[in-house]
């Protein structure tokens, strides 16, 4: 599928029928989106993960509704014809039913986005039924859920016992029915992951969880090296950028130090 028109949700539905993969991956700001669509990406998602990517948190739980609007408003501007979903900070959508169709509008009306996301399984359904009513395409979000790491505890791979694939079916069929025009996997078994993408008539996008599944995600820092503490299992480094980006910036401070910073190239006169 061509990047060049801008799509609906339509058509992820069509790829996955056709055994295309779909290709996601976070976007945080407008040169990020710019390339991210320029290289054929099919899916910008503005994730809460930017909480601690780009805003310096400990984890996605502080990221405001306002802070994520801002954001998704520079990939917006950086990726006109791009497809983006918005990422639902924690608390934007949990408090009441009221309250989250408010919310999600402004992810549509001020940020511009295509679509919302939505960490949960069976439990959202009503939710879900009723963002979609009101004409708020949703992509619904299940497995290891980061949004909930206050009461899990930790990040750990989900549906390692018969009774947890069992209830990671069930969300995932729900979430189906109620609409989701798509749905994540994060962290599962890759079996587990093949099973529910096949169970599935919408498309899944997989993030640890394995070949599978019917489009991949992943954050953009991860697959960039601009995070080096570490890799995670599920992800890939394509470039260094972390490393470049420290050794450009040492050979600028030296270069201004012994004063072969500016040249006369560099200067007017």
């Amino acid at each position: 599928m061509s990047n060049k028109t801008k799509v609906n949700v339509s058509a992820y539905r069509k790829r996955k029928e056709a055994g295309e993969k779909i290709v996601m991956i976070t976007a945080y700001d407008a040169p990020g989106a710019a390339a991210a669509f320029a290289a054929g990406i099919d899916m910008l998602l503005v994730g809460d993960s930017m909480a601690m990517t780009v805003l310096g948190y400990r984890n996605t739980l502080p990221l405001s509704m306002d802070e994520a609007i801002f954001h998704t408003q520079a990939v917006r501007r950086g990726a006109p014809d791009a497809f983006v979903i918005f990422d639902m900070p924690f608390m934007s959508y949990q408090v009441s039913m009221e309250e989250a169709l408010r919310n999600a509008g402004r992810a549509i009306k001020e940020a511009g986005a295509d679509a919302v996301k939505l960490e949960g399984g069976a439990e959202l359904n009503p939710l879900i039924s009723r963002l979609v009513d009101a004409g708020i395409p949703v992509m619904a979000h299940i497995g290891l859920l980061p949004q909930r790491i206050q009461t899990s505890g930790t990040y750990r791979v989900t549906g390692r016992t018969p009774e947890a694939a069992a209830k990671l079916l069930d969300d995932a069929r729900a979430v189906e029915a109620a609409g989701a025009f798509a749905v994540v996997l994060e962290c599962m078994p890759a079996d587990l992951g093949g099973e529910l993408s096949r169970a599935l008539t919408i498309p899944t996008i997989g993030i640890g969880s394995g070949v599978q599944c019917d489009g991949q995600v992943q954050v953009l820092n991860d697959v960039l090296g601009l995070f080096e503490d570490f890799t995670p299992k599920h992800s890939r480094r394509y470039a260094e950028l972390g490393r470049i980006t420290r050794e450009a910036l040492q050979s600028y401070a030296n270069d201004v130090r012994n004063g072969s910073f500016p040249g006369p190239e560099n200067s007017f006169k």
